[in-house]
Parts: C-alpha cells; structure tokens; sequence
C-alpha cells in the first residue's frame, strides 16, 4: 500500500518488457512472420542499448515520480514528449553511430507509436491494479502537527488506496478505557488498516488489545513510516534524540561512499575540463554586464560543521551574505537570473568537489552566518553537517523556492533528515535526474 519503491519497481519493470513487446509488433508490421524471429534477433542487441538511454529519459521526463504514478491526466502528454525525445536519440543512435547494421525508419515510427499505446495502457491499467482496486477502511491514531497533516492528506487526496473511517488526537482522549473501547471496536467497523503512533506514551496501555487483533487480520502501520512515506521527508515533530541514534549513523557506508567519492573526482575532473573553458566567458560577461567583482568567495559550513571556502560568480547586488528577504533584500544582476537558473554561478565549485569540501549530491551547504542563526534558532539542525554538503539535494528539488525564513528552513532539515537517513545510489541518481530535468527546464534556481 505505502511501499511506493516497490510500485515503482513494478512499473519500471513493466515498462521495459512493453519496449521490446512494442519491436515485436513493429517487426511484425514490417517483415513476414516467417522472419519476425530473426529480425528480433538482429534488433535487440542494438535497441537494448537504446532502452537503457530510454529508461533514463523517463525519468527525468518524470514518468516515476510520485505526482506522476496518480495523477493521469499528465500521463500522456509526459509520456508522449518522452517517446519524442527517445525517438531523436534513435536517430542520432543508428545514423550517427553506425555500429550496427540497420537503419530503421518506417519501423521506427511504428516502433514509437506502438510503445506510447502499449506504455500509455499499462500505466492506466497498471496503476490501477497496483493500488489495488478497493480501498481499504483505515483508522489514524496519532497527535500534533504531523499527525493533522498526514489525516488531511489521506482523506483529501484519492491517489491512496485509503477510505479513513476515523481518526482520533489521542491527546483529546482522557480516560485509557476510552482507547480500550476504541480498539475493541476496531473489527467491528470494517477497518483493516490502523496507523498509529508507536511511540506514544497513552499506546502503552493498549498494547495488549492491538497485539490481539493481529489474529483478525489488521495491518499496523507506524505514523512516523506512512508519513516520511507520504511526504518523503522526515516531521521534526515526531523525531527526539532516539530517532537519531536508531537511524543517523557516524560511520561511514563503506562502498557507497566509496563508490559517492570515486564519482565525485571522476565528473568533478570531467567537468573542470568545460569549467577550464567556460568560466572565462562566464567572467568576461558578468563583468561587461554587471561590473566588479566578478568571483565572491564565501565561507560556508561543511561537514562536521567544518568551515570552507567556496566561490562563485556573483549573481546578486550586494554581496551574498545569506541575508532572508524582510531584512535588507538583495536584488539579482542583469546577467544573474540566468547564471542561477543555469547553475553556472557555481561552475568554479567544482574544484571544491575534487578537492573534497562538496559533492554532487548532499544537503545545501549554510552560509556561515546563516548556518549560525538556524543552529541557535532550530532544534537537532547541526544533524545536517553530518554528512559532505552537495551542490544539489533532496531539499532542493523538493522545495519550490529556497528557504526565506525561520520555518521554511525547518521544512528544509526535514528534507535534509530524509536524504540523511535514507542515503543510497539510487536516491542520489534520482536526485541527480532531478536536477538535470529542473536545469533542461530552466526552472532551477
């Protein structure tokens, strides 16, 4: 029900059988069926190939991501500007890179319209019958700002296989023979889902009774899952020291960051090589167009609340202080909004990534100043120093724009908890996607 991964597995692996059931049908259209077999020989090798590039464009076009799975009246419009796409890559695949030996063209229109028909179908289907068809009867225990979230969001929003029968502020209840009552009555309404705080203290009393109902068959799921699972950030409002011990670790992830720092120098040294070409254009423009200084260096809080030195191409009118809008605001340059929508006002911190103060991937490093004030101001926030700071994250690509006050930073470590505490190869190419889908939109900034 909440396990979105597995969905997306499901999906992900669907999609791809459909791409090569879609070449069957195209070579079918186009050869005799006594040597359909052998021209599906000859095409799969090359056409894996492009299946590869293609499974990459769909997700960067979005087709998994969560608002994706639910909402279909995006679905054929994504899908059918990603098969346009992937369609031009397979151009310039068999045309420009002769390596094999042929040259689909009518197949390939066939080809392309085939998959979007076959893939448009099994999402439409597929995502029903993954969610299950009927929805189940759920009852929500819990308290706080978290808990009123996660009830509005299941009752309001269709896309979960969830009809909320009740919910109850287990703060609101006086009396533990009142919660008794409750989960007596649990079976009695229908109900074969209960979320529920585990870690509250009034949960105690009725354990027992909840233990029983396992034999009724009722599901149990922890509020604090099915919300980081819903949300995909982590509700400072349920977390406490426990939390941290239980899932931040200070010991190092063997292979994966291994793995996080070997890609790091390699991108990092490809990369410089266009930065060692770019950068003085870059410079040469913001000069001409904004005048000196062309580079602001800024020390910036790192990991282990370590301080760095970055620079970057200045992009505001004043210096880049970390000041929030309300105080003294800064304006962006002539030429600014396109190096921040662009990202090229960070070119120069590649160097900062091969030398090892960034990586790709992490939390957004704090301005000194900034980083203090939030430490004072926000509990647990120093958690986020943990880990080597990114020139792109979880936070970012989850937040519209960058945070501006007090609370927009703590809905910021929420995120920054999240990528914490889940950490892995494929959530950074996801987020690596992500980014490269705001940058080719232009929305970044």
């Amino acid at each position: 029900m909440f396990l979105r991964r597995r969905r997306i597995l499901v999906l992900l692996l669907g999609d791809i059988f459909l791409l090569y059931v879609a070449l069957v049908a195209a070579l079918f259209v186009s050869f005799p069926a006594e040597r359909v077999w052998g021209a599906f020989i000859e095409h799969a090798v090359p056409f894996s190939y492009l299946f590869v590039l293609w499974v990459v464009v769909f997700f960067i076009a979005g087709l998994y991501d969560k608002e994706t799975l639910f909402f279909r009246k995006k679905l054929p419009s994504i899908l059918l500007n990603a098969l346009l796409v992937n369609g031009v890559l397979a151009i310039a695949f068999f045309y420009l890179i002769p390596l094999f030996h042929i040259a689909p063209k009518t197949n390939l229109f066939i080809y392309l319209v085939a998959s979007f028909l076959l893939i448009l179908g099994w999402r439409l289907l597929g995502g029903s019958f993954l969610t299950g068809g009927k929805k189940q009867k759920a009852l929500i225990i819990g308290s706080g700002s978290a808990f009123e979230e996660l009830v509005h969001e299941l009752k309001n929003n269709n896309r979960y296989n969830l009809d909320v029968e009740r919910d109850v502020d287990i703060n609101k209840i006086e009396f533990t023979l009142s919660l008794k009552n409750l989960a007596q009555e649990i079976p009695t309404k229908g109900i074969s889902v209960v979320i529920i705080d585990m870690n509250h203290p009034k949960i105690d009393s009725i354990m027992p009774q909840l233990y029983n109902l396992l034999f009724a068959g009722i599901r149990f799921f922890d509020l604090h899952t099915v919300y980081e699972d819903v949300y995909e950030r982590i509700p400072l409002s349920l977390i406490h020291y426990q939390w941290f011990l239980k899932n931040v670790s200070a010991s190092t992830r063997g292979v994966y960051d291994f793995f996080k720092r070997f890609m790091d120098i390699v991108l990092g040294l490809i990369l410089g090589v266009i930065a060692f070409v770019v950068c003085p254009v870059v410079g040469l423009v913001v000069l001409l167009f904004d005048g000196r200084p062309v580079l602001l260096a800024q020390e910036r809080i790192g990991q282990y609340m370590k301080l760095v030195r970055l620079y970057k191409f200045r992009s505001m009118e004043q210096s880049e202080d970390g000041v929030w809008v309300g105080e003294t605001k800064n304006k962006v340059t002539k030429v600014g909004s396109f190096l921040r929508r662009t990202r090229l006002d960070e070119l120069p911190q590649i160097w900062n990534i091969v030398r090892g103060d960034l990586s790709f991937i992490g939390p957004r490093p704090d301005i000194r100043g900034l980083g203090e004030k939030l430490l004072r101001e926000i509990p647990y926030y120093n958690i986020r120093y943990m880990v080597k700071p990114g020139l792109s994250g979880w936070a970012q690509i989850k937040q519209d724009i960058p945070p501006q006050s007090v609370e927009e930073s703590k809905v910021r470590l929420s995120y920054d908890l999240f990528y914490i505490k889940n950490r892995s190869v494929m959530l950074d190419l996801s987020i690596a996607l992500r980014t490269l889908k705001t940058l080719l939109s232009r929305s970044g900034r």
